[in-house]
């Protein structure tokens, strides 16, 4: 029974820890509520107020993506994004305070009502003199075009799970990509003023825990959780049609096409917050990931290195050292560098020896701009044995090669804590003074230690393929 209760402790605090403590939130009947306000709503009410509002029509704006909604069951004929954009334009234009928008996505049921309307009034007024007439329609000076342009499904997907002796948890995601384009047109001559253009991620997440184990002879314990969870596409949607708007709005205004109520507030702070956004477009990639060369062209590290010796002598044991060195990168991805280490060769008897080592090697950066990053490495190099004291170099020298991974985190964008493992290969087997066998000597270096970045940031210019990602420096 004490292992039944432990297992049952250990299901739910692995499903806790894994969903984040959704699980506390169980789905329940409820009553209407007003519609959800989402962050990008509120940037758009704190726009500075206009010098006038600006009448706009809207005729239609459509779902242009032609997507349908994916399905792993076969095919599905709902489609992927919500028919409604044109209502959702409409309250964001509203809620923006800036615009005063018309009717005319079904302007014929407005014209039939005020046709039912004059014919009421002609036939029970026939008699009356003044007859009142219906105000004419409001006419626009601006039309908006456009629509949701495309729906990318599993732009990115992944997970990770871990089971030991069936018991175990897993997690799972999945982003997909909504894009939108608005353009505003003048109807005195046509001309398009302005073109914007937002995008919008939208995430699902599947998390499950679950046991299948005997407990005891014929008693079998099984137990599941899980949740998913998936970012409502019309969410989404209203999000990217919002922040389409509040760019209109600041697009015109920094282009003299509007003016502000107080031309002071050209400094507002919404409007300050979306300059600096617009300078970093060029530097992030299509999930809003900084690509930035965080790193200088310079840096010099300090680390501790640990050597396994493989070599002709059984029961090899770890052994720890120094390690420093200097990096020269000419750009974000590709660094050329030396190093030079102290540190020992021995097995639990019979051999330990003090060695020196100076490295040449070149690294590649995986991920150059991010602050974490997988990094490639290799290179050539001498070792020696220090018989007389480590700083003894009058020794026989060994070439060798290594190659390894390791990774690095920056702490800022001075200081990164970097750790790697490599392959050391000796081409002698005289280095622990025994030719034994067909196989040269080897070893095993395992490095953690500080890079320190010195000067200026890595300028470089990027290009970009067609999924976002630099190439090329």
């Amino acid at each position: 029974m004490k292992n039944l209760f432990g297992y049952v402790i250990i299901l739910l605090v692995i499903f806790n820890v894994c969903s984040c403590g959704k699980l506390l939130h169980t789905p329940r009947v409820s009553k209407a509520r007003l519609g959800e306000v989402t962050s990008t709503t509120e940037d758009l009410r704190r726009l500075p107020p206009p010098k006038e509002k600006i009448v706009v029509a809207v005729y239609k704006f459509r779902d242009q993506t032609g997507q349908y909604k994916p399905s792993e069951n076969g095919s599905s004929w709902s489609t992927a994004v919500t028919q409604g954009a044109t209502t959702i334009l409409l309250k964001s234009l509203e809620d923006s305070d800036w615009f005063i928008p018309i009717e005319r996505e079904n302007v014929g049921n407005l014209l039939n009502e005020r046709k039912i309307i004059r014919s009421s009034r002609t036939q029970y007024n026939k008699e009356s003199e003044n007859q009142q007439l219906l105000p004419p329609l409001l006419y626009a000076g601006v039309i908006l075009e456009g629509g949701i342009i495309s729906y990318d499904a599993n732009v990115i997907t992944g997970g990770a799970g871990l089971r030991y002796f069936g018991t175990g948890a897993g997690s799972q995601y999945r982003q997909d990509r909504v894009t939108v384009y608005l353009r505003a047109v003048s109807t005195s001559n046509g001309k398009i003023l302005k073109t914007v253009y937002t995008s919008k991620t939208i995430l699902s997440q599947a998390v499950d825990a679950g046991i299948f184990r005997f407990v005891r002879f014929g008693r079998l314990l099984e137990a599941e959780m899980g949740f998913t969870y998936n970012e409502p596409s019309e969410i989404a949607v209203t999000e990217a049609i919002e922040k389409a708007v509040q760019s209109l709005v600041i697009e015109g205004v920094l282009d003299d096409l509007w003016e502000l109520k107080e031309p002071r507030m050209i400094v507002d702070e919404e409007i300050m917050n979306y300059k600096k956004e617009k300078e970093l477009i060029p530097q992030t990639d299509i999930f809003g990931n900084q690509l930035d060369n965080r790193r200088t062209a310079l840096s010099v590290n300090l680390k501790s290195t640990t050597l396994q010796y493989k070599g002709d002598y059984a029961n090899p044991v770890l052994k720890t050292g120094i390690e420093g060195g200097v990096m020269y990168s000419p750009n974000a991805k590709f660094g050329l560098g030396m190093s030079f280490g102290l540190s020992q060769l021995a097995t639990e008897q019979y051999y330990k020896s003090d060695v020196s080592y100076l490295d040449l090697h070149a690294n590649f950066r995986l991920m150059p701009y991010d602050r974490i990053t997988p990094i490639l490495s290799a290179g050539a190099g001498f070792i020696t044995n220090n018989l007389n004291s480590r700083f003894d170099f009058s020794n026989k020298i060994y070439p060798k090669v290594h190659g390894g991974i390791g990774v690095e985190y920056l702490l800022n964008n001075r200081v990164g804590v970097m750790s790697s493992i490599d392959y050391n290969y000796i081409f002698s087997d005289e280095l622990d003074a025994v030719e034994h066998g067909k196989y040269n000597d080897f070893y095993w270096r395992f490095n953690a230690g500080f890079n320190f970045y010195l000067g200026k940031k890595i300028e470089s210019s990027r290009k970009f393929n067609f999924n976002g990602s630099p190439y090329g420096n």
